[in-house]
């Protein structure tokens, strides 16, 4: 049984064939060679939770590619990391705003009572938890030690 997520990847990728997209069909074609390599270590197919996640890896690694490049002064490597980057986001939840974190963050603080430093990897794994892909690791570090901190 196939996904409505991997359907729509594969139609993408055809659509891009078709089209001759070339940027687009080669960043689809990495996805798919990654989903397929997943599901052989998993033994069975992906569902979309674990699609999501596959993407997110994805898109981590052309995230760390694309710091590396901007340090090195790379701007044609750059704008091509930008876009494959723009290519994958689309099949991923919308990414909630730095405020959209900021509120979640004070509830689960609040819920949990955790007020300092040393509690940033307990909510962490608390809010990463209730994310699920939504928010960059990164920014939630950056609230979640924010409020810890005050």
């Amino acid at each position: 049984m196939s996904s409505e997520l991997r359907t729509k990847i594969s139609a993408d990728q055809l659509q891009s064939m078709k089209e001759k997209d070339e940027g687009r069909l080669s960043i689809l074609r990495i996805l798919s060679s990654a989903l397929k390599n997943a599901e052989i270590e998993k033994q069975q197919p992906l569902d979309d939770s674990e699609i999501q996640a596959v993407l997110l890896r994805q898109v981590k690694q052309l995230q760390d590619s694309l710091a590396d490049f901007k340090r090195g002064g790379r701007e044609d490597l750059v704008l091509q990391v930008e876009k494959e980057i723009a290519y994958l986001q689309v099949y991923l939840p919308k990414q909630l705003s730095k405020e959209e974190i900021e509120i979640l963050v004070k509830k689960i603080l609040e819920r949990e009572n955790l007020f300092s430093a040393p509690d940033v990897g307990k909510t962490m794994g608390l809010v990463m938890k209730e994310l699920k892909g939504k928010a960059d690791g990164n920014i939630v570090r950056e609230v979640v030690s924010k409020f810890l901190q005050k």
